[in-house]
């Protein structure tokens, strides 16, 4: 048998038959070129992130031993508290784990940076072991007190003074003094008590009439006192507006996120009013602290919230 030279050989044969059948199904060929292109995409991300660290935010690539996104400045990696070894985010400066303060380049009362090693803040001059509250003799690692709320530096007090200045935080102070009253007001508990309350007015009024008469008055005009007791339901429905004007004040004054955790719990500890059953709320995860001294990031923002009629401070766990 007799090959001709321009007889292509069997693979050559092979290669051109598939070429063929490829070029003649444009449909196959399309599909098998997006599979192949499909296999490069996915392959390029998984060469990306192992030559670098992936934001969870943003998505973009950092290097591998980068704590926060050069991208979107959110943290990326975990740091260790120093205390007890759990993990903590790279900008929290408290664990919520131990309760201990862990930034040890940074002052807990006033925010100023440290080189590490200090007795007390050059700054400040607090010291770096924690301060006992006069009050009520509670250790303190922050410049308000975390139980009473006492300012205990002089920087915090300047703080609470320049805010009583604010407008919003003195409608505050009027508005908690008018519910501490309602939450001492003695409301009736029967109709027995609104007929005695009005058979005491009578005799007042009568009293009174008999002694401008011994004095040469004909006709005294006897001045009414209302009385400011009311019923149970009056009282807690003035004493529920009152907490819906506080409530909105509170949020007038809520934490706004800002770059110091230091600067920000000063500044709600400050606008703490007194009087009145209180409950931080934070941004970090939306838990309910008895302050932001017990939130790892108050830093990104937060707000007192009244407690409700049936709760007190025991139900805050998130400190415990």
């Amino acid at each position: 048998m007799t090959i001709d030279e321009n007889t292509p050989q069997s693979g050559d044969l092979q290669r051109t038959v598939r070429s063929q059948q490829m070029s003649s199904n444009p449909i196959q060929s399309q599909g098998f070129q997006q599979s192949y292109t499909s296999r490069q995409a996915m392959q390029q991300p998984q060469q990306r992130t192992a030559a670098g660290k992936a934001c969870p935010f943003c998505g973009a690539i950092n290097e591998p031993e980068a704590m926060f996104c050069a991208q979107c400045g959110q943290p990326i990696s975990k740091a260790t508290c120093p205390h007890c070894g759990a993990e903590v985010d790279p900008d929290a400066d408290f664990c919520e784990i131990c309760h201990h303060y862990i930034k040890k380049d940074v002052c807990s009362y006033c925010g100023a940076h440290l080189e590490g090693n200090e007795a007390y803040c050059p700054e400040c001059g607090s010291p770096r072991g924690g301060m006992v509250c006069p009050t009520c003799h509670t250790l303190n690692d922050f410049a308000f007190c975390k139980k009473c709320g006492t300012a205990l530096t002089k920087e915090a007090r300047q703080l609470v003074k320049q805010l009583r200045l604010n407008p919003d935080y003195q409608q505050l102070q009027e508005i908690v003094r008018d519910y501490s009253n309602l939450e001492n007001a003695l409301p009736y508990s029967s109709e027995r008590d609104v007929l005695k309350e009005q058979n005491n007015q009578q005799l007042r009024e009568r009293v009174l009439a008999l002694l401008a008469k011994d004095e040469g008055v004909e006709n005294p005009v006897i001045p009414k006192v209302e009385s400011k007791r009311m019923t149970r339901e009056e009282l807690d429905k003035m004493k529920s507006v009152k907490i819906k004007m506080l409530s909105a004040i509170l949020d007038k004054l809520a934490v706004p996120p800002t770059t110091s955790p230091v600067q920000a719990r000063n500044f709600a500890m400050a606008s703490k009013p007194v009087g009145v059953r209180l409950a931080w709320v934070c941004n970090y995860k939306h838990a309910m602290h008895s302050s932001p001294c017990g939130c790892a990031k108050p830093h990104l923002g937060g707000k007192w919230v009244v407690l409700g009629k049936n709760s007190s401070s025991e139900d805050i766990k998130d400190d415990k």
